[in-house]
């Protein structure tokens, strides 16, 4: 089964995830937490129109574009560092994003869900800050990327620093609890045209960039001298990608807040498919990642229909169950005989 996985297309692979994102999205434009009854009358009632083309569509498609992000970083990271457990997370971004967007709630009193245009590119450029800032960090304190051990302590520092300065914020300014607490929960209800068109345009220009530094990914993977021999410029290559990681992690993170696992298991997913270089993974991943929040945000609004589950904790909990199955596999994997 594993040869056979390997041998997979990547071209059928990435047309297979297309073609399930497409459905998807055209699922969660006709379901909802009411029924289908919306998407059957939409055409001649204008109310029904209003609520599939203004509130299932944006959200299915902005489920999917935030999850692409999310792989497309996962990918990233994990090419980056070397680390098959390596997640957009790891730097200490994700803490770092939520305290850009509580300095930016509690500076302009702004909701982190609002969808005014502007609102919106301010929350994603505070995230972006906030993440880039905190990766640097991570990094400084780590004094670089070439050991992994000193590397994810200096990551799980940050993070609860930064963390605690949020909570910290929070607590000084109560009318931003509310704001907050949806935030770090995860949600994709509130994501409207506006959102979708900023997640789109960053994820374009991430992948893009994610595909040309590709070949340094590629040489990374088989050692760092190796990828010196080659020439390469690593240094700044690195650097470029530290960007490109922060970025896509903070777009993701402004718009949906914190969503677990998804950036984790998408490039997973994607190696138990097919084994290829970075210049498909991080384009099979971004499509893999867009999956998984999609068919996520379709769980969160059926399960308890017609209330909703945060699409954070439903993605924490599946992503976790996942990666325990895969440890319990790899378990048996390395004692059978």
């Amino acid at each position: 089964m594993t040869l056979h996985a390997t041998r997979e297309s990547p071209w059928v692979v990435a047309l297979n995830l297309w073609v399930l994102c497409a459905l998807g999205i055209a699922l969660g434009s006709a379901v909802g937490s009411t029924g289908v009854e919306s998407w059957l009358h939409a055409w001649h009632d204008d109310i029904a129109w209003q609520i599939v083309w203004d509130i299932r569509l944006p959200r299915s498609l902005g489920a999917c574009a935030a999850g692409a992000l999310l792989g497309l970083a996962g990918a990233l990271a994990q090419g980056l560092f070397r680390n098959p457990l390596a997640d957009p997370y790891l730097l200490g971004s994700a803490s770092g994003a939520s305290l850009g967007v509580a300095v930016a709630l509690a500076l302009f009193g702004v909701h982190p869900f609002a969808t005014e245009f502007l609102v919106r590119l301010g929350l994603t450029g505070a995230a972006f800050v906030g993440a880039v800032l905190a990766a640097l960090l991570t990094l400084v304190l780590a004094r670089g990327v070439q050991q992994t051990l000193r590397l994810l302590l200096a990551g799980v520092i940050v993070g609860v620093v930064l963390g605690a300065m949020a909570s910290l914020i929070t607590l000084m300014r109560p009318d931003v609890l509310q704001g907050m607490q949806g935030f770090l929960l995860g949600s994709t209800s509130f994501i409207g045209w506006n959102a979708c068109v900023l997640m789109l345009g960053v994820l374009s220009v991430c992948l893009v960039l994610a595909v040309v530094l590709s070949r340094v990914l590629d040489a990374l993977s088989l050692g760092e001298s190796t990828a010196l021999s080659l020439g390469l410029p690593i240094a700044p290559v690195r650097v470029a990608l530290v960007c490109v990681l922060a970025l896509a992690t903070g777009a993701a993170v402004a718009q949906t807040g914190l969503v677990a696992f998804v950036g984790l298991a998408a490039p997973h997913l994607v190696r138990s498919r097919v084994k290829t270089s970075h210049h498909w993974m991080v384009v099979l991943a971004a499509l893999m990642g867009g999956l998984l929040l999609l068919a996520a945000d379709l769980l969160a609004r059926l399960l308890w229909a017609p209330q909703e589950m945060p699409v954070g904790v439903l993605t924490a909990v599946l992503g976790g169950g996942y990666l325990l199955w895969l440890m319990y596999r790899s378990q048996i994997t390395r004692t059978s005989p």
